[in-house]
């Protein structure tokens, strides 16, 4: 992507908490207009484009649930109109549930997660390479998907539905990183592990990386800058030749 001559715009769903706040702010830092999506919270989001807009870069929030395909799309519409391009998205919008065996998960709950965590990323991607394809007179792109440890791992006796939605964004992430390669547009996966976030209170365990973390062999639970850092490493031109990949941020495990 030409950063030189215009400053690149970077959409992160699900950019008012946790790792997608943490990559908005330092998406700011380093130069890129920052969009976010987010899904309730709104004076958390405001917090976010408040402090985008503290570093001279420009900022759009906006209220879209990416697993509604009418919503994505008026998403993508309203960077449109704010910034007439998008040169990288980061899938992270996800969601999970309070830990459970499989024997008492709920259908509802199965479609929610599989909605959110896979479908929603494919939904975004779509309108992505709408715009970020040669074939439709883009200028290339990069599409960073945020999968998790438990894809690999499959996160028995807490969130295997979690595990599997992960796992089909990885499968995702392999076909669509072949069918946009000579489109000019690259798609890599993160794979964060245990990083302290609020989502952990979503599962019902705030504590939760605190009690793993000594079977992490770095020995500590990981901070959301330390993702964030990754992420924007993938999206840059320094990964120019990079694509398809999976980059585990897990401190080992």
């Amino acid at each position: 992507m030409d950063t030189v001559s215009r400053t690149p715009l970077i959409l992160i769903t699900g950019g008012s908490r946790g790792v997608g706040a943490a990559t908005a702010r330092l998406a700011a830092a380093r130069g890129y207009d920052v969009a976010i999506s987010f899904a309730s919270n709104e004076s958390a989001a405001r917090a976010v484009v408040d402090d985008v807009e503290a570093t001279g870069r420009r900022a759009l929030a906006v209220c879209a649930d990416s697993a509604d395909p009418k919503q994505v799309a008026q998403l993508f519409a309203e960077i449109d109109r704010e910034f007439g391009r998008i040169d990288v998205l980061v899938n992270n919008a996800a969601i999970i549930a309070k830990q459970s065996r499989i024997e008492n998960l709920e259908f509802e709950r199965m479609q929610r997660i599989f909605a959110i965590n896979a479908i929603g990323p494919i939904l975004c991607a779509q309108q992505a390479v709408k715009r970020m394809s040669y074939r439709h007179n883009g200028q290339g792109g990069v599409v960073i998907n945020i999968s998790s440890a438990s894809a690999r791992l499959g996160s028995p006796n807490e969130y295997v539905d979690y595990a599997a939605s992960k796992g089909a964004l990885e499968t995702f992430t392999t076909g669509l990183a072949k069918e946009v390669a000579r489109d000019g547009i690259r798609v890599c996966c993160i794979r964060p592990g245990h990083i302290y976030t609020e989502m952990h209170a979503s599962g019902g365990e705030p504590g939760r990386v605190d009690r793993v973390k000594d079977s992490i062999p770095m020995g500590r639970g990981g901070q959301p800058e330390e993702v964030a850092r990754a992420i924007l490493w993938l999206a840059s031109a320094e990964a120019s030749f990079i694509t398809g990949t999976f980059l585990d941020v897990t401190g080992g495990k």
